[in-house]
């Protein structure tokens, strides 16, 4: 990073960021916008990432900066893989722990036979509805500000496509998982329709990134350790 010129940020650099729990996607892209301008005295600067993850995920995001802005589309398209866990017994709202969990379920029917049988349901293609807690749009508003708003909303559901859905480890009421999917793919969505699924409940507690078409996490750097590699930890504060 340090032997890259303005004009090679300018021309188009395709970086892979491991972001960090508990920060947003545009938390992420910002801190690189602004390290590449202060290092370069930069005042206009395209600069974006290839598909959402939200705060309470890790993993992989590919930021485009100048004219590679251009392909943002062609990746986002591409197919993406990740690991996490699903737990059973409880349903939250926003299906992850961004909400508190409010139903409880018994889980005494639910089988390692039975979990692995019922990943079957979710290979394919299939109907999905998304979550309430997520940033599409109704009605010119997000759907997470008619959510905590109270409101009730009604979200049709789309064709998705799930080519792998692996169970990895079960601890107790934790299924670890991977699963590989199309664009537009919630994987709190799968979670907490894998519970109803198994006549329970579940909820997404872990979800980490790992691959957006040939791209891998493995090869991804912190954000703050981009900045400090660019500028020096001095510069970066």
């Amino acid at each position: 990073m340090k032997d890259l010129t303005k004009e090679d940020y300018l021309n188009g650099q395709l970086i892979l960021i491991d972001k960090p729990l508990g920060w947003s996607s545009f938390q992420a892209v910002n801190k690189l916008k602004w390290a590449i301008r202060k290092k370069f005295s930069l005042k206009k600067f395209k600069i974006g990432h290839a598909g959402t993850l939200d705060p309470l995920a890790t993993g992989l995001l590919v930021i485009c900066t100048g004219k590679f802005t251009k392909k943002i589309t062609e990746y986002q398209g591409q197919e993406k893989e990740y690991t996490g866990i699903i737990t059973l017994g409880g349903t939250t709202p926003s299906y992850d722990l961004e909400t508190e969990i409010t139903e409880s379920f018994t889980t005494d029917h639910i089988t390692p036979d039975l979990i692995q049988a019922t990943t079957r349901q979710f290979i394919g293609e299939i109907d999905q509805a998304p979550p309430v807690f997520s940033a599409l749009k109704k009605d010119g508003k997000r759907l997470y500000e008619l959510a905590r708003e109270g409101k009730t909303v009604d979200i049709p559901k789309r064709k998705v496509t799930v080519s792998a859905f692996e169970i990895i480890k079960i601890d107790q009421l934790d299924v670890h998982f991977r699963i590989a999917c199309s664009k537009g793919t919630y994987i709190r969505s799968i979670a907490n329709d894998f519970g109803e699924a198994l006549n329970s409940g579940a909820h997404l507690s872990l979800l980490r990134r790992t691959k957006i078409g040939d791209f891998n996490v493995n090869n991804g750097v912190d954000p703050l350790v981009f900045a400090d590699t660019l500028l020096g930890p001095q510069e970066n504060e």
